[in-house]
């Protein structure tokens, strides 16, 4: 199994019921200004580290502006041995209008 695209409401119930690490790769100007809960802004220092030295074993969600560059960085850690690998669907964009109208 690669890297799985998840749904809002998918990742909603995974980050209720599993956890995840939750990465964001947008710039850090952006993560800055928001943020889904416990992210963590993707850099080179966090990549390099997961890559070394993270628990492969751990679920990672991960997203972007739209959900085009998470698809990249989920089949990259995948790629280094990451077993449960998310990929936001729509980024934080879409996270954000559900979550603007609820």
């Amino acid at each position: 199994m690669k890297y799985k695209t998840i749904s809002i409401t998918d990742s909603e119930k995974l980050i209720k019921e599993i956890n995840p690490m939750i990465l964001d790769c947008r710039d850090l100007k952006d993560y800055r200004a928001g943020h889904l809960e416990d992210a963590l802004h993707v850099h080179e220092g966090l990549k390099d580290s997961l890559v070394k030295r993270g628990d492969k074993q751990r679920c990672l969600l991960i997203y972007c502006y739209y959900g085009h560059a998470s698809e990249h960085l989920a089949e990259f850690f995948f790629d280094f041995g990451f077993k449960k690998v998310y990929s936001l669907e729509g980024g934080y964009s879409s996270w954000k209008d559900k979550h603007q109208e609820a």
